[in-house]
């Protein structure tokens, strides 16, 4: 990225006022695919969950990319996912994070983004992770991306160990924005100067609580809502030699292959129980 074309070289030049933040999702805008798809992935190889999950899991991803987002959809994964981890200490999700992050989210950042984090890092400003990842990894991926902090879903622990339920929400649509107004007051930021990236429709209200905001890797929507109301458009994907196959493929190729793999769990799963 050529400095005369940075758009953050105003801000660079400017003297210190309030803070200046930049607020990252980060499925599919810093990170290929699905980060939490990773940790599950890693979770059932440990028998964390089994076959029944798994199937529910892969109805409802195969559910979500023919019909679509629902709240009550969303609410029926989260509360599987928290009884999963019911009863599992902190710390042994912290390590297998860790592990997850050095042999697979490692190699599925952008470069595009890890640059454009390191650019908002050098002009000064604050980097903060805005996302429903579980908030032990986006802790992580932050502190690997030398980002400032991360907000992400807080799942209840007491003493160190998982009860099955929320602190708070569910850091989704609306949930972000709330969680980004209560940080920017905490911290003097000032919003009307900060800058917030996303690729989902889900990001808007995220997207709208900032001065300069941007769409990276864009699904459909927000790539239509973007050009409405003229925030900028970044894609950091590989360039597609199939423009049109580039179009089915590009956001949901991750979520098809969490499906993919789960639909393989399950039918391996049925094989060893059979003795096909």
């Amino acid at each position: 990225m050529h400095a005369t074309s940075s758009p953050l070289a105003d801000d660079a030049s400017r003297e210190p006022a309030d803070v200046v933040a930049a607020f990252f999702d980060v499925d599919n805008t810093i990170i290929r695919g699905a980060s939490a798809y990773h940790l599950a992935r890693e979770l059932y190889r440990r028998d964390f969950f089994g076959l029944r999950d798994i199937a529910f899991f892969a109805r409802h991803s195969v559910s979500y990319f023919l019909l679509g987002e629902s709240l009550r959809r969303i609410a029926d994964v989260r509360a599987r996912a928290l009884r999963i981890v019911r009863g599992r200490t902190v710390a042994e999700i912290v390590s297998i994070g860790e592990e997850v992050y050095d042999q697979v989210l490692a190699n599925k950042i952008y470069p595009g983004a890890r640059a454009l984090i390191e650019e908002h890092l050098a002009a000064g400003h604050e980097v903060w992770l805005v996302t429903a990842t579980p908030a032990e990894i986006a802790d992580l991926l932050a502190a690997r991306l030398g980002a400032t902090g991360a907000l992400g879903t807080i799942a209840e622990s007491r003493e160190g160990v998982y009860t099955g339920k929320l602190d708070g929400n569910m850091l989704h649509g609306e949930g972000k924005k709330a969680n980004v107004l209560t940080l920017a007051d905490e911290r003097g930021i000032d919003l009307s100067r900060s800058h917030a990236y996303g690729d989902s429709v889900n990001d808007i209200p995220l997207l709208e609580t900032v001065g300069s905001a941007c769409a990276i890797n864009p699904e459909p929507r927000l790539r239509l809502h973007a050009s409405e109301v003229g925030w900028p458009v970044r894609d950091f994907r590989r360039r597609r030699r199939d423009v049109g196959r580039g179009v089915r493929t590009g956001v949901r190729s991750a979520g098809w292959a969490g499906a993919v793999w789960t639909a393989a769990a399950v039918l391996r799963s049925l094989r060893r129980r059979t003795g096909a």
